[in-house]
C-alpha cells in the first residue's frame, strides 16, 4: 500500500479522544480498520462517513488522516452546556465526539450546566430544548440511537373477517409478563387423539391486515425494524394505538390472526403443519408466574377454568418438543436477565435477576417449534422467506471457548470442532452453577450473532436445520415480511422467487437495526447500573472475566447481573500486552484471561459512559 491510498469508512470514537475508521472495503492485506489520532478526529462525530488517507504504520497497522466528510448521519445530539470566553458549547458523550461543539442560539439561551438537545447544522449545533436532570441518561440514548415515537398518520381499518377460519370457540390464552402491552401470540391445545398426537395452535396477530405493504406506516416500521425495550421505556416499532390496542390479542376481543397448527407425536416430532388466517378471541390474559404455579404445583385457583385443560396439553406438547430438541443439541434461548426496578422519578433503586420458570420455557418451546415449522413449510414449497441463520463457530472461537471454560473451572473437551449436541453437553456443565451468567456471556461471544437472510441455512445455536421468525410481527419487521410471503402464497400468488435481491437488501438493514437496538438497550442498562453502583463505592464482590480488551478486563459480577471494568493500567505487576488470539492480557509475572474468577472492589462509576470501574482485591 502506498502512502496516498484513500478509502471510505465510518468513524468510531473512543472515550480517550482518539478513534477508528471502520473501512467499507478491507485493504488488500485484509485490514478492516485504521487508527484516527485525536487531531484528525476534531470536528467529526461517531457515525460520520468519511474519506481518509491511509498511512501504513509499524506492525502492519494503518493510521487515517486528512479526513473529508462524505455523510453526516447524526441529526441531533445531547450534552451538557459549557461556557468558555462568553460562548456556549455542548459537551457531548465522549463516545460521540472528542471535542465540545459550539451552540447556535435562536431562542432562549441555555445556561451552563444544563443538559440540552441540539440539532446538527453543519459544524454547529442548534439548541432545541432542555432535558430534565432525571432524564439525562435516557435522553442521551434516545437521541444517539434516533429513537422516538413520531409515526406517520394512519387509520385503523375495520377487521376483515372473510376467508378466516373461525376459532372463537376454541379455548385460547395469552401468557406474558404483567407489564407487557403488545400481546402478539396466543396458544390453544387439544387433548391427544387415539394415536397420541397432540394438536397445538399458535395464533399470531395479523399485523399485515392493518399495515398495508408500502404504506407510510409500513415504510416507517421497516426503517425501525424492531421495537426497542429500554428499562422503564419501550419504543414500539408500531404506534401504540396498534401495538398495544388494535392489534394486541387482548382478552375478550375479536382479532385477526395467522394461526400455525402443529400436530405433535408422542416423541416430540412435528408431523404436520397447517398455516391459515383465523379469527380468534382470547379467553384469558395470563402471566408467567401464575401459569408456572399451576404447571409446577397445580395451583390453578386464580386461573379461569377455561384455561386449565389447554395449559395441561400445552405442557405435554412443550415437554415432547423439549425432549426431541435435546437429542439434536443446541443451547437454551432463555437466560437470566437483570431487571432494574425504577421509582416514580425513573431512579434505579434495585437490580434483580429475572429468572426463567416453567411457563417461560413452555412458551419458548412452542414459539420456537412454530417458527421452525413455518421455515420448513415454506422451504418445502420453494417460497421466498427471511431465514434466521446462525453459522457454526470457527475453530479459533472454539479454542478460545475451551480456554475460557478451563479458566472458569470447566473441562469442555471439545476437540477440534463443535457440534450442536456437544454444545448442549457443555452447557449442562455450568447451566445451574453460580458461574452460569458469566459462562453464557463467554459462550455468546464464541457463537457470534444470528442474522436474517433470504438464503436458507441452519441455526447452529438451536440445532435447527431451518429457522425463521414468525411469532412477533408487532415488534419485529422480519416476522411481518414472512407473514406477507405466507399470505401471498395462500392467496394463490406464485410470482415471487426465493432469494430475491431486494429482500436480501432489507435483511441487511434489519440486521443493522437489530444490532443498534441491542446497543441502545445495553447502553441504558449500563447507565442505570452505574447510577445504582454509585452508592456502593468500596463494595467487595466476586466475578468472572467475560471479555479481555486492550483497555482492560470486563468482569461479570456474581449475583448482580451487571459487569464492570478493570483498566489495564490498574492491574498489578504491569505492563501488559494484549494477545488477541488468546483473549488475554499477559505480563511478566501474571496473565489474565476470559473465564478467570476474580475478587474486586468498586472504585468509581461514570453514568455518562455507563461504566463501573473495579480494582482487584
Amino acid at each position: 500500500m502506498n502512502e496516498h491510498t484513500r478509502a471510505v469508512g465510518v468513524i468510531a470514537v473512543h472515550p480517550r479522544g482518539f478513534g477508528f475508521l471502520d473501512l467499507e472495503t478491507p485493504t488488500g492485506e485484509g485490514t478492516t480498520s485504521a487508527f484516527v489520532p485525536p487531531p484528525a478526529l476534531n470536528r467529526f462525530l461517531a457515525g460520520d462517513r468519511v474519506e481518509a488517507r491511509l498511512v501504513p504504520q509499524e506492525g502492519g497497522r494503518l493510521m487515517a488522516d486528512d479526513l473529508v466528510l462524505r455523510e453526516r448521519r447524526a441529526t441531533a445530539l445531547v450534552g451538557d452546556v459549557v461556557s468558555r470566553r462568553g460562548k456556549l458549547f455542548l459537551k457531548l458523550d465522549p463516545t460521540q465526539a472528542n471535542t465540545d461543539w459550539p451552540l447556535l442560539i435562536t431562542g432562549k439561551a441555555p445556561e451552563a450546566g444544563e443538559c440540552w438537545v441540539a440539532e446538527v447544522e453543519g459544524d454547529q449545533l442548534k439548541a432545541v430544548r432542555p432535558v430534565a436532570e432525571a432524564e439525562r441518561g435516557l435522553e442521551r440514548v434516545l437521541v444517539q440511537f434516533d429513537l422516538h415515537e413520531r409515526y406517520p398518520e394512519f387509520k385503523v381499518p375495520p377487521l376483515d373477517r372473510s376467508d378466516r377460519r373461525d376459532l372463537r370457540g376454541v379455548p385460547t390464552v395469552t401468557i406474558d409478563a404483567p407489564s407487557s402491552r403488545d400481546l402478539d401470540d396466543a396458544i390453544s391445545a387439544f387433548p391427544a387423539d387415539a394415536e397420541g398426537y397432540v394438536r397445538v395452535l399458535v395464533s399470531i396477530a395479523d399485523v399485515d391486515a392493518a399495515v398495508p405493504e408500502g404504506s407510510p406506516l409500513d415504510l416507517d416500521a421497516r426503517r425501525r425494524s424492531t421495537s426497542v425495550y429500554l428499562p422503564g421505556r419501550v419504543i414500539p416499532m408500531l404506534p401504540r394505538a396498534l401495538s398495544e390496542d388494535a392489534l394486541s390479542l387482548l382478552p375478550g376481543v375479536e382479532r385477526g390472526a395467522m394461526t400455525v397448527e402443529l400436530r405433535i407425536d408422542p416423541e416430540g416430532e412435528v408431523v404436520a403443519t397447517d398455516i391459515y388466517p383465523s379469527l380468534i378471541a382470547s379467553d384469558a390474559r395470563l402471566d408467567y408466574e401464575r401459569v408456572a404455579a399451576f404447571l409446577d404445583g397445580g395451583e390453578g385457583e386464580d386461573l379461569p377454568e377455561v384455561a386449565l385443560e389447554p395449559l395441561r396439553w400445552a405442557r405435554t406438547a412443550a415437554a415432547r418438543i423439549g425432549a426431541s430438541r435435546s437429542t439434536r443439541g443446541g443451547v437454551r434461548l432463555l437466560r437470566e436477565e437483570v431487571k432494574f426496578v425504577l421509582d416514580a422519578d425513573g431512579e434505579p433503586v434495585e437490580a434483580e435477576a429475572r429468572h426463567t420458570n416453567s411457563a417461560h420455557l413452555l412458551i419458548e418451546r412452542l414459539m420456537v417449534a412454530a417458527n421452525e415449522a413455518v421455515a420448513t413449510w415454506m422451504h418445502a414449497r420453494g417460497l421466498p422467506a427471511v431465514y434466521r441463520v446462525h453459522p457454526a463457530p470457527e475453530a479459533a472461537a472454539v479454542r478460545a471457548l475451551v480456554r475460557s471454560a478451563q479458566l472458569a473451572g470447566f473441562e469442555p473437551g471439545l476437540g477440534k470442532g463443535l457440534s450442536p449436541r456437544a454444545l448442549a453437553a457443555f452447557e449442562q456443565q455450568f447451566a445451574d452453577t453460580p458461574q452460569a451468567p458469566a459462562m453464557y456471556a463467554v459462550l455468546a461471544q464464541a457463537l457470534g450473532p444470528a442474522r436474517y437472510t433470504v438464503h436458507p441455512s441452519s441455526h447452529f445455536g438451536l440445532g435447527a436445520p431451518l429457522y425463521l421468525h414468525f411469532t412477533s410481527p408487532i415488534r419485529r419487521y422480519a416476522d411481518l415480511m414472512v407473514h406477507r410471503m405466507v399470505k401471498a402464497y395462500l392467496r394463490g400468488s406464485r410470482d415471487r422467487q426465493a432469494g430475491e435481491a431486494a429482500v436480501e437488501a432489507v435483511c441487511g438493514h434489519i440486521n443493522e437495526q437489530a444490532w443498534q437496538a441491542t446497543k441502545a438497550e445495553a447502553k441504558r442498562r449500563f447507565q442505570l447500573a452505574a447510577r445504582l453502583f454509585s452508592h456502593r463505592i468500596g463494595a467487595a464482590l466476586r466475578g468472572h472475566v467475560v471479555a479481555v480488551k486492550r483497555f482492560g478486563l470486563i468482569v461479570q459480577l456474581e449475583g448482580e447481573g451487571v459487569s464492570g471494568t478493570i483498566p489495564t493500567e490498574a492491574l498489578p505487576d504491569g505492563p501488559y500486552q494484549f494477545e488477541a488470539a488468546a483473549q488475554a492480557l499477559v505480563g511478566d509475572r501474571l496473565a489474565f484471561g476470559v473465564g478467570m474468577r476474580v475478587h474486586v472492589e468498586v472504585v468509581r462509576t461514570d453514568e455518562l459512559l455507563g461504566r463501573i470501574e473495579l480494582a482487584l482485591i
